[in-house]
């Protein structure tokens, strides 16, 4: 079967554990990038599926990664986040725009 998409670190010897074979190459930085994005982008799809605290964990695991390799802290990004919702709010009072 034809994958060719970023895979947690411990899945090729899983694959070999259970008597298969993987072929695999160790990404580039850009290639690294945008295979996280594509990670991303797969796991919030299976999130929509589930909703389950898996596939959540999934997503923060996948969102971990892009933090280590853009080399921001979570520290900092709550503070981003803290000043985006003092400026335009959170979502809690689940306002659904219309019409503008």
């Amino acid at each position: 079967m034809q994958y060719n998409k970023l895979v947690r670190d411990n899945i090729i010897d899983i694959i070999e554990l259970k008597g298969g074979q993987a072929t695999f190459h160790i990404a580039e930085e850009t290639e690294y990038r945008q295979k996280l994005k594509e990670k991303l982008k797969e796991e919030v799809l299976e999130y929509m599926e589930a909703d389950s605290e898996e596939e959540m964990a999934d997503i923060f695991e996948v969102i971990h990664a892009i933090m280590k390799e853009k080399g921001w802290n979570i520290e900092h990004i709550v503070e981003v986040q803290k000043k985006k919702r003092e400026e335009r709010g959170g979502f809690e009072k689940r306002i659904i725009l219309e019409k503008s």
